[in-house]
């Protein structure tokens, strides 16, 4: 039996579920997310819980019993209190700043990065050195902070770059001279 899967999911007063064959749509605060859910699998609304069941005893519908609870939950918390992701920018002249609705990164090219993102993201930089990610799909707020972060990953020798908060940075020694006499 899946630990994961039989653990039912309570939805708070302030987000609205709605239930259909083969998907189910969770709207809150936050915004509205909908999922397809796989089949041989069925979610039932139980007065203020959603239950996750499984048709059969394979393999792979015990695996997609847990995953679907999972990402069910996600939609949940997300619509309700929404995710969020920090990352920190380590370099001589490296910043980041907003121009509208673009993030712009300085990060040691000979030019600017800009970017741009989904109305359903919303993108802070509180300070020149630091970049917030909200929003209410956690996989998609996640992919972003990835995409941010690619631009220019944190090097191992000085430790240059765009990490997230609170990753550890597995630093090198450089190079050292030998002394010929």
């Amino acid at each position: 039996m899946s630990r994961i899967g039989s653990k039912p999911i309570t939805v708070p007063d302030a987000v609205d579920v709605s239930l259909e064959e083969d998907s189910i749509s969770v709207s809150g605060p936050k915004g509205e997310l909908a999922r397809k859910i796989p089949g041989g699998i069925t979610a039932a609304l139980e007065d203020d819980h959603i239950v996750v069941r499984r048709d059969g005893e394979d393999r792979k519908a015990k695996a997609l019993h847990g995953l679907t609870r999972a990402l069910l939950a996600n939609m949940v918390e997300g619509v309700h209190e929404g995710f969020s992701k920090a990352l920190l920018i380590e370099g001589t002249g490296y910043r980041a700043q907003m121009q509208g609705k673009k993030l712009v990164l300085t990060v040691g090219f000979s030019h600017p990065v800009e970017m741009e993102f989904a109305d359903t993201i919303e993108i802070e930089v509180p300070n020149q050195r630091r970049i917030v990610v909200r929003g209410a799909d956690k996989q998609q707020v996640g992919q972003v902070a990835a995409e941010i972060r690619a631009v220019r990953p944190p090097e191992p020798y000085h430790g240059h770059g765009i990490r997230y908060d609170g990753e550890h940075i597995r630093r090198k020694e450089g190079k050292t001279a030998v002394a010929t006499t």
